[in-house]
């Protein structure tokens, strides 16, 4: 039978992350998170005087970047903090042109290459994302980069560096992990007589629970469907997956796999139907459902690490101040695993070195933007730079240092807890099944959800866009 099967290195080194001090650990977070912007931003400093030199060019350059470091993400201060350091120290200029990671984003990125608008230094996704401005030559491989500049990215370990699907090298420096799992509103869980899910938690007890929270009143699950359904749909097929096969795209609904993809897209269906999301789930955008989440209204919310750092802005009275963070507001909040049911383990996570800073061609060709190319990259993927973004996720980092907790909100470290538990990371299957492929499932969520197209037919057409198309 054919099938494709996504072979680019998936994250390695999640597990690695330590943490010191576990007991008591998450009282000694809430006594200490007013102080953690403070120890960090210490850090962050100590960052600038001991990042690596390269042979940089010295002021006067200006590198157009582009990142997804922006709106909710919860690093992208840390990324404006450290790129205005790295300005300091070599007089050169950032123009920063990052936006929010969405699909108007990824389009964008596209269609900036294909008319010769790209930046100076893109950081940006792996996978079939990148594939037409690597098949392009647009980007310079980091062998090609080491040709020149041998120490460029020596600190990581290439066996964590993602490779291209395109011609299996390596292309972008990848910063921090990313995983996906669920939140959690305690306080909603306390007033709808609920438990918080541990690590055996099964999709019947997930939706024993979501009735119970419905009937006091709560909704269960926030999610946009209408705007963003990314991760129900992923965690709805690893749900008849396992971690060796998750990765791969059926030919059609009639394979295991496949008959697995459909039956997750029911699964989101009953879930709809049972009334367990937002009465405007299809409708809504997904800061819409985040804030219903983070105001009490909805007690779980399925996403990825980087809503760690926006659930604890949102408990801040200025969320751009961490010291304004209110740790008994943040302390309502907890991260577990996903309701399993079928093949995966409840702990088996989504996970990956996902995005990484690339270096394109039209930087390369000029010869002082390409040094200070490399000394920017260098300097943001450096040993000091690197635990600053990757904080409660995870680096490519050969030197991975342990992490103190006095520098950690209560929630991250949560975070931390609940990855240490994990069984396995797999990378996310919609990074591989992309464009058009998914417009039938993700677009067509409503049309699934409300019965006006079967969960059999939308998933075929996105099989029979994905094996038509070159991906």
């Amino acid at each position: 039978m054919k099938m494709k099967k996504l072979t680019a290195t998936i994250l390695s080194g999640v597990m690695a992350v330590s943490l010191t001090a576990c007991g008591g650990g998450d009282n000694k977070a809430a006594d200490t998170a007013n102080s953690a912007a403070t120890d960090t931003g210490n850090k962050a400093a100590d960052s600038a005087e001991k990042a690596p030199d390269t042979e940089q060019a010295q002021g006067g350059v200006e590198l157009e970047v582009v990142t997804t470091f922006a709106g909710n993400d919860g690093n992208a201060q840390t990324y404006k903090k450290f790129y205005q350091m790295w300005e300091e120290k070599t007089g050169n200029k950032v123009e920063d042109m990052s936006a929010t990671a969405d699909d108007t984003f990824k389009v964008r990125v596209v269609t900036d290459f294909e008319t010769g608008s790209e930046p100076d230094v893109l950081f940006f996704f792996n996978g079939s994302d990148s594939n037409n401005f690597i098949d392009a030559g647009k980007v310079i491989s980091i062998e090609d980069i080491r040709a020149e500049y041998p120490d460029y990215a020596s600190n990581l370990d290439d066996g964590r560096i993602p490779k291209s699907w395109v011609d299996n090298k390596a292309y972008a420096v990848p910063v921090n992990g990313i995983w996906e799992a669920m939140f959690v509103n305690t306080e909603i869980l306390d007033a709808a007589g609920v438990a918080m899910p541990g690590a055996d938690y099964t999709w019947d007890q997930f939706t024993q629970d979501c009735q119970k929270i419905k009937d006091a009143g709560y909704t269960p699950i926030a999610a946009a469907l209408g705007d963003i359904p990314h991760y129900w749909w992923e965690f709805a097929i690893f749900n008849y997956n396992t971690p060796e096969n998750h990765l791969t795209v059926p030919e059609s609904i009639e394979d295991e796999i496949g008959k697995g993809w459909v039956a997750g897209m029911e699964d989101i269906k009953a879930l709809y139907e049972a009334g367990y999301f937002p009465e405007n789930t299809l409708s809504a955008k997904d800061d819409e459902t985040f804030a219903m989440f983070t105001e009490g209204k909805a007690a779980f919310l399925l996403d990825g690490s980087w809503k760690v750092n926006g659930i604890a802005s949102a408990c801040q009275s200025d969320p751009d101040d961490p010291s304004t963070l209110d740790t008994e507001k943040l302390s309502k909040f907890d991260v577990t695993y996903v309701p399993a049911k079928d093949g995966r383990k409840a702990t088996d996570l989504i996970g990956g070195l996902t995005s990484g800073y690339y270096i394109t061609k039209k930087a390369w060709d000029d010869p002082e933007k390409r040094a200070a190319a490399v000394d920017f990259v260098s300097y943001m993927t450096s040993d000091e730079v690197v635990p600053e973004f990757a904080q409660h996720g995870s680096s490519a980092l050969k030197n991975v240092p342990e992490v103190d907790e006095n520098v950690f909100n209560e929630l991250q470290i949560k975070s931390l807890k609940m990855v240490a538990g994990s069984t396995s990371f797999t990378g996310p299957v919609q990074d591989l099944f992309q464009g058009e492929s998914r417009v039938p499932t993700f677009d067509g969520m409503p049309e699934i959800v409300t019965g006006s197209v079967s969960a059999e037919d939308a998933v075929q057409e996105g099989l029979d866009i994905y094996w038509s198309s070159d991906l």
